[in-house]
């Protein structure tokens, strides 16, 4: 298990979940939500460098059948522009399938209602992303997913 903090992404049309852990790499924490539009990069940027992050970790939402529709397309679009943003910090795309499914799921088992909860669940999601990440690294001793390569555009 590499040594250093990670910070999970969940980015939505609206919202984006950022989520962090310990150094040791054993548990993820919420961070903030991070309204989506001008300067959300710069904020993904500016935790990344508070939290000295090794990597950002984004969830790639694909279908139960392991496929890739307009939503995947979506995140590898914004991933893209994230790696250019947080260079040369790495951004990894992790399996998200049914992350905010299970945050909702868990917030609500919590007496936090869809509405009002709607930014922590932003927030959960990338806490299940980034600790599905970390279980997965653990467990296998590589890390997860694919690492996006900053290209000059």
């Amino acid at each position: 298990m590499r040594v250093g903090v990670r910070l999970g992404v969940d980015v939505g049309t609206v919202r984006i979940g950022v989520a962090s852990c310990d150094r040791d790499g054993l548990i993820a924490t919420p961070v903030e939500t991070v309204r989506r539009g001008k300067g959300d990069l710069r904020r993904i940027r500016e935790l990344a460098r508070e939290y000295e992050a090794i990597e950002v970790v984004l969830g790639l939402p694909r279908s139960l059948d392991g496929k890739e529709h307009a939503a995947a397309a979506h995140a590898r679009a914004f991933g893209a522009d994230l790696a250019r943003y947080v260079a040369p910090c790495p951004v990894r795309l992790v399996d998200e399938r049914l992350s905010t499914t299970v945050a909702a799921r868990g917030m609500r088992a919590s007496g936090v209602s869809s509405r009002a909860g709607r930014p922590a669940v932003d927030q959960a999601a990338a806490m299940v992303i980034l600790q599905d990440a970390l279980d997965a690294e653990r467990a296998t001793g590589e890390p997860p997913g694919e690492v996006l390569t900053v290209t000059d555009e």
